[in-house]
C-alpha cells in the first residue's frame, strides 16, 4: 500500500469519512490543499499530523465535504423544475420534495422561493426535506443568511426569480431568507452512502454530487434515492451526470439534456 492509500485508509477508519466511495483525484485535490495550508509536503507526515491534531482533522473533514452550491444554479433547469412543481401541486394534495446533499441550503430555499413566487404553484401544499452529511453547513442552512463576496454575487444568483426582493430580505451585501420561506424547509442530517432510503417523495433533487463519487458507489446511492421516490415522482440530477443503465428502465426522461426524469416503475 502506498503512502496516499495509507492516508486514505486512516481517514476512513479513524475519521469516519468513506474515502472508498469517492473519486481518488477529487480526494487528492482536497487533501493536497490542506497539506499546502499546513506546510506539509508528504502524505505520511500529513497522516502523522492528523493523528495528533484534532483541529486539522476537523478542517480536513470540512474540506472533503462537497459544498459547492448556488441559488438557482443552472437557470434552464429551474425553468423546467417550475413546470414540474406546477403539475405536482395542481391536484391540490400535499407534495413532498427532497433536496439531497443540500449543502448550505441554497438549493432547497430556491425550491421554496420558487413556490412563493409562482402564482401557479400552491406553496401551502409543499413541504421540503433538505439533507446533508455535514452538520456545520446544515447549521448555516437553518440560519438562512448569505453574503456576497468578491467571488460570490448573491443578487446575481437570485436573478432568475423575478422580483426576488419580495421574498428575500437584503441589507447591502447580506441576504436573509425570511421565516415564512424557511417554514417550508426542514433540515436534517442524512448520509446518502450509509443512510436508509426515505419514502413517498414526489420530487428529489440531487445535483452535482455524483461527479465526485466513484462509479462503484454511484449505483447504491442512486438506488437509495430511487427507492425514496413514489412511482410518478420526479428526479433531477446534475447536467453532466447520468443514471446507471440498471436504473434507466424505471424512468422516463422528461428532459434528457437537463437530466430530469419521471419514475415509472419500481426497480429492484
Amino acid at each position: 500500500m502506498n503512502s496516499f492509500d495509507t492516508l486514505l485508509s486512516f481517514i476512513e477508519s479513524e475519521l469516519g469519512f468513506a474515502t472508498s466511495h469517492y473519486d481518488s483525484s477529487y480526494l487528492d485535490r482536497r487533501i493536497s490543499s490542506r497539506m499546502r495550508r499546513t506546510g506539509i509536503e508528504t502524505y505520511d507526515r500529513y497522516r502523522q499530523r492528523l493523528e495528533t491534531d484534532a483541529d486539522e482533522r476537523t478542517a480536513l473533514l470540512d474540506a472533503l465535504s462537497v459544498n459547492v452550491t448556488s441559488f438557482f444554479r443552472n437557470p434552464d433547469v429551474w425553468a423546467e423544475v417550475r413546470r414540474v412543481l406546477r403539475s405536482l401541486t395542481e391536484s391540490g394534495r400535499h407534495v413532498k420534495l427532497w433536496s439531497a446533499a443540500c449543502s448550505d441550503g441554497r438549493e432547497p430555499y430556491s425550491l421554496a422561493l420558487l413556490a412563493f413566487a409562482d402564482s401557479e404553484i400552491d406553496e401551502t401544499k409543499i413541504r421540503i426535506t433538505a439533507t446533508d452529511i455535514d452538520r456545520e453547513v446544515l447549521a448555516k442552512a437553518r440560519h438562512g443568511v448569505y453574503r456576497s463576496t468578491r467571488t460570490t454575487d448573491i443578487a446575481e444568483q437570485l436573478e432568475p426569480l423575478d422580483g426576488y426582493e419580495r421574498f428575500v430580505q437584503r441589507d447591502d451585501t447580506e441576504f436573509r431568507v425570511p421565516d415564512r420561506v424557511k417554514r417550508l424547509v426542514e433540515f436534517e442530517r442524512h448520509d446518502l452512502i450509509h443512510g436508509r432510503s426515505k419514502s413517498d417523495f414526489d420530487f428529489v433533487s440531487c445535483r452535482n454530487l455524483f461527479i465526485y463519487i466513484n462509479a462503484e458507489h454511484k449505483l447504491p446511492m442512486l438506488q437509495t434515492i430511487t427507492d425514496s421516490l413514489r412511482t410518478g415522482g420526479y428526479l433531477v440530477i446534475g447536467k453532466t451526470e447520468t443514471l446507471p443503465d440498471v436504473l434507466k428502465e424505471g424512468y422516463d426522461s422528461i428532459d434528457k439534456r437537463l437530466r430530469i426524469y419521471k419514475k415509472t416503475i419500481e426497480v429492484e
